[in-house]
């Protein structure tokens, strides 16, 4: 991200969407790409250490780890998807949640200060490529190809003349919007977030060298904002994590269970 959109011409220029373009850093990889790959060598060595010394009063470390698992574990997984079919999903959910948390929280640590779900192809990729291909295939192993259509499609009880209705709706929703939409939720709140940091950040700075001696006091306020909205932001980091993971939780429910 570059440091300043200060002064071009003595006047401000906001920072906009391409400035989240940081262009490659070497043979076409860009930082984005290092701090994925970041994540999950953070995300293994995290639980990979709080798991070496495993004993019956755990340390700090370990219960921390704990806590991340009990908690993707119990209250995804084992709610949204059930008590009886959610085990095999549980390592998928606290995965999508740590990952896509690690990746939020990269825009608030210094020298970093880039969200990497502020790029929508990497949730995209998320949804696209690992929720949705997961959620047909569990659904057509239980119900068959058919079946898993019409599972998706015809809500039970329906009357017939109104499936001709519905059943198109459905489909857009369930097979086109429900994917991008996954994506776009933590995608939009990624980058409305820093880029509202930013704004408070190099307004204040701008109004520090740039504008009037009227005018210099009010950088402060501008740097006041700022420090308040990195909490919210904070806040919204750990919270898109988790609507993430429970969406996707949601999905292979809605795939596996008997009943929308």
């Amino acid at each position: 991200m570059r440091a300043l959109w200060l002064a071009e011409g003595g006047e401000f220029v906001p920072p906009t969407a391409r400035d989240f373009d940081l262009g490659p850093l070497f043979l076409g990889i860009t930082k984005p790409m290092l701090l994925v790959v970041l994540s999950v060598v953070i995300i293994a060595g995290f639980f990979l250490m709080a798991s070496r010394r495993l004993s019956i009063v755990p340390s700090k470390f370990t219960f921390v780890a704990e806590s991340v698992y009990d908690f993707g574990r119990n209250n995804i997984a084992r709610e949204l998807i059930g008590s009886k079919e959610f085990t095999p999903f549980v390592p998928l959910i606290v995965s999508l949640f740590t990952f896509v948390l690690v990746n939020n929280i990269f825009g608030l640590i210094p020298l970093i200060q880039f969200p990497t779900m502020a790029h929508i192809g990497f949730p995209l990729a998320l949804s696209v490529l690992i929720v949705y291909p997961l959620w047909h295939y569990i659904g057509i192993r239980k119900f068959g190809f058919a079946g898993h259509i019409k599972h998706q499609l015809v809500p039970p009880g329906v009357p017939k003349p109104v499936l001709v209705l519905l059943v198109p709706v459905e489909a857009f929703v369930k097979f086109f919007m429900n994917p991008i939409t996954h994506a776009i939720r933590v995608f939009a709140a990624m980058f409305a977030g820093h880029l509202i940091l930013i704004v408070f950040t190099l307004a204040g700075e701008y109004l520090l060298l740039e504008a009037g001696g009227l005018l210099k006091p009010v950088s402060v306020v501008s740097w006041l904002f700022a420090i308040a909205m990195t909490f919210v932001e904070a806040l919204i980091q750990v919270l898109q994590a988790y609507i993430f993971a429970l969406l996707a939780a949601n999905y292979i429910a809605a795939a596996i269970n008997d009943e929308h």
